[in-house]
């Protein structure tokens, strides 16, 4: 139940490794296609962890429409109780285009060459979002969320992407730039509001619970 005088607690969960990323592909939500078996090694033991520690607590799950992120929310559930999933396709990856979808990396790069992310307004991604359409929209989910669950505990089933794009939005800062965040599978990360209406970052890249599992395969990608 939401207690508007109670602090909001918002835990970004990024997916487990996803098959696009094993394959060097660029998936968008066209081409997801979820969760590789290490990725779903990974959800379950961020599961086994949140059931046993009870660390988190969640009044809302929600996941974006992509299927490594949905896969990921559906692992993680059960460590929360009778929670529904709520799909928000609002909280997708930067979206790269019906023509860029399911492009591999390399043909990518000999096609368009190594991408410049410093302006937020070019497309970088032919037909695709550009990252402040991308930052746009991630922050209206976000703003909305947050305003419909102001007092709870969120937990959100999401992306790299979604992740930086929520830092720069909770916290501030510019829209490109300024630092960069490598972002690791099933990782968690906690924001909880102050009184005066500020965001605190509690944890970042929390991933406790993947010791003794294999490395995942390197984000050397051409996307944000």
């Amino acid at each position: 139940m939401s207690n508007d005088h109670s602090p909001t607690t918002l835990v970004l969960v990024r997916h487990g490794e996803s098959n696009v990323t094993v394959n060097r592909v660029i998936g968008g939500h066209r081409t997801c296609s979820g969760l590789s078996d290490l990725g779903r090694r990974q959800a379950d033991r961020l599961r086994e962890r949140l059931a046993t520690t009870r660390e988190l607590a969640a009044d809302v799950l929600i996941s974006s429409s992509f299927p490594r992120a949905l896969e990921t929310a559906e692992a993680i559930a059960p460590a929360f109780g009778d929670l529904t999933i709520e799909v928000d396709p609002g909280f997708g990856e930067h979206d790269p285009g019906p023509e860029i979808d399911g492009m591999t990396f390399e043909g990518y790069v000999e096609r368009f060459g190594t991408p410049d992310w410093s302006d937020p307004h070019v497309e970088v991604f032919p037909g695709g979002e550009t990252i402040a359409a991308f930052h746009a929209r991630v922050g209206a989910a976000l703003s909305a969320t947050i305003e419909a669950h102001r007092g709870t505990s969120i937990v959100i089933a999401c992306h790299g992407g979604v992740i930086d794009a929520s830092f720069r939005h909770l916290l501030r800062t510019a829209s490109t730039g300024s630092f960069e965040l490598h972002t690791l599978n099933t990782s968690l990360t906690e924001f909880t509001s102050a009184p005066s209406g500020e965001w605190r970052l509690k944890r970042y890249n929390d991933v406790a619970h993947l010791h003794g599992l294999p490395a995942e395969t390197p984000r050397t990608t051409p996307t944000s």
